[in-house]
């Protein structure tokens, strides 16, 4: 599929089929939302990386996490995302994670998903350069990284709808984060669709 079909054809996706994503199609996703192209490292460590997506200064505040639900060979459960490596680990797998990222989004469409994507930032990483312009950075460059993901499911058969009306209250604890120095900014289920 051209840039320009999966333009022309991106929609926001809200049902999705039964089937699960590949490891492959997981993997191609995770690249497009938050793979390393370039890394300049000093005395042997990564100092600054270039990404699929656009990031001012190249400062890329944020962390990807994995409400893995339908993904072939991945056992259920929260996973988080390391792109330097392009490997995701277990962060944990109680049962009841589902029902408390449903609820964290106002009861949304995240039993349907066979994935969701959900990012949070770190905003010390835009703010130490940026100050007061920081959070307007952060907002734009989430919407860079979610419009890549639209993009990249449109190219597989699969779909996506970012949820920006969440509970930060409740999601934060699902991912184990602070609430200040990383919190959740946004989320994405991520589905197989019917062809139109």
């Amino acid at each position: 599929m051209t840039v320009l079909q999966a333009i022309k054809q991106r929609r926001s996706h809200r049902a999705y089929t039964q089937e699960a994503l590949t490891l492959e199609e997981l993997s191609y996703l995770l690249w497009a939302t938050q793979g390393i192209d370039k890394a300049t490292t000093r005395e042997g460590r990564i100092v600054r990386t270039l990404r699929t997506v656009p990031s001012g200064g190249a400062r890329h505040p944020f962390e990807t996490y994995l409400l893995v639900r339908r993904v072939e060979g991945l056992a259920p459960g929260l996973y988080r995302y390391l792109p330097v490596e392009h490997k995701i680990y277990l962060v944990r797998d109680d049962e009841d994670l589902t029902d408390r990222v449903h609820e964290a989004t106002r009861y949304q469409f995240v039993p349907r998903s066979a994935v969701v994507f959900v990012w949070t930032v770190v905003p010390n990483r835009s703010e130490w350069r940026y100050v007061s312009l920081a959070p307007k950075i952060i907002a734009q460059d989430s919407g860079h990284l979610c419009q890549n993901l639209y993009l990249a499911c449109e190219s597989i058969g699969a779909g996506t709808c970012a949820i920006g009306a969440y509970d930060q209250d409740k999601i934060d604890p699902v991912l184990g984060v602070d609430g200040e120095e990383e919190f959740t900014i946004y989320i994405a289920p991520v589905g197989k669709v019917r062809e139109r």
